[in-house]
């Protein structure tokens, strides 16, 4: 079952944040340099009409030894649940992606300026979609009550 394949970078994150944090992303800016020795600004057309986009990243700064397959609690918290691996979203995988929804404040030939991306400064960018409404969940959504008190300032700024 277990199918290695190779992942090219399309882009490189540049600027925003150095350092990865657990909370605070709110107002956070940053670019998606899309990679100009492989793609045109034809690749990017039409992006523009889009408010918002998903973003596929590698967390680039992950210490690989770092894994935790088994159960934990989130943040350590002895209050919150343990859960497996999948159970979380955090940067402590075996393949260490992430999936980040973030603004697109702008197209600027083959630099995507966008806030609230939680990715850092040199981040590499796997993928690029443009956000579609119709491709959100679908039905009643379920979560336990902790992730909400967990991300309570995921997104809140730094001065809040």
């Amino acid at each position: 079952m277990a199918e290695e394949f190779t992942v090219v970078p399309v882009a490189r994150v540049v600027g925003g944040r150095a350092e990865p944090g657990d909370d605070f992303w709110g107002g956070a800016r940053s670019i998606i340099r899309v990679d100009s020795d492989r793609f045109t600004e034809g690749s990017v057309v039409g992006l523009a009409d889009f408010s918002h986009i998903e973003v596929v990243f590698r967390f680039h700064l992950t210490d690989p030894t770092d894994l935790h397959a088994e159960p934990r609690r989130p943040r350590s918290n002895p209050d919150w649940p343990a859960g497996g691996i999948f159970a979380h979203r955090n940067m402590r995988r075996l393949n260490w992606l992430g999936v980040s929804r973030c603004r697109l404040l702008k197209v600027d030939g083959l630099d995507l300026h966008v806030e609230e991306l939680d990715a850092v400064d040199g981040t590499p960018v796997l993928d690029i979609k443009p956000w579609f409404t119709e491709m959100g969940p679908r039905g009643e959504i379920r979560q336990p009550t902790w992730p909400a008190e967990m991300l309570a300032d995921y997104y809140a700024t730094p001065d809040e």
